[in-house]
């Protein structure tokens, strides 16, 4: 019966969601090149906000615990683990004060009204995952840029989203490279939950009723040793997934 249900309210959703990304195009546009970085970052924020009032029509609630205030006088590097395209908007809202940037495969530069601009534009870098020397060396460019400036980026060391909830293995290649370019980062682990139940039916209709949680949890230093510190990171975010 629930997926019965879901139907007509994904069609409402997805009316709503590209409705809101043709809207904020423009507006991204003229933020980006009349007002320049900070009023774009702003129009971001306010578009994902939107993003997450659109899943409301599905029944999706949200909770944001961050016990931690967090040093925005310093680069962060926000890891995550991956459920759906629905882990994004509300790191991009609950996040805003640290300038979240991501790592995005090549495909999302092009083709979505908003979406594609702000990856573009916003300081994310976009990576050919099929091609290992391109993906890098735009990882790099990023965690130089967040070290510059003082942002933050957000990366998920999964690589491809768990389609059922169950965490993979961290690949960490990309992680280690933005340790290395961004050694004053702070690195802040981000557990999520739920956001695949979005997608339990598949693309098509969405997943009706869903409380999604995100945990920030305590920022931990680079450490000499990488590994060791990968490896309580992972942990940390995956003991904190249901």
């Amino acid at each position: 019966m629930q997926k019965i249900v879901a139907y007509p309210l994904s069609i409402l959703y997805l009316v709503l969601f590209g409705a809101t990304l043709l809207v904020f195009h423009p507006i991204q546009w003229i933020c980006f090149n009349w007002f320049g970085y900070e009023a774009h970052r702003k129009s971001v924020a306010l578009l994902n906000l939107c993003l997450l009032r659109c899943t409301h029509i599905l029944g999706t609630t949200y909770s944001f615990k961050n016990t931690h205030s967090g040093d925005t006088n310093r680069p962060a590097i926000f890891v995550l683990n991956h459920q759906s395209m629905h882990d994004i908007p509300p790191i991009i809202w609950f996040m805003r004060k640290h300038h979240p940037k991501f790592v995005s495969k090549m495909e999302l530069g092009k083709g979505i009204p908003s979406v594609s601009y702000n990856l573009r534009h916003g300081g994310s870098v976009l990576i050919n995952r099929k091609d290992s020397r391109q993906s890098i060396t735009q990882i790099a460019k990023l965690g130089s840029y967040i070290e510059e400036t003082n942002r933050s980026a957000v990366i998920f060391p999964e690589g491809t989203r768990s389609k059922t909830g169950v965490p993979k293995k961290f690949h960490t290649t990309g992680l280690k490279m933005l340790m290395k370019k961004a050694p004053s980062a702070l690195i802040v682990p981000i557990s999520i939950n739920n956001s695949w139940k979005m997608l339990k039916y598949g693309k098509f209709p969405y997943g009706l009723g869903n409380h999604i949680t995100i945990e920030v949890h305590k920022p931990m230093e680079i450490t000499n040793n990488i590994d060791d510190l990968i490896e309580e990171v992972e942990h940390t975010i995956t003991q904190h997934i249901s």
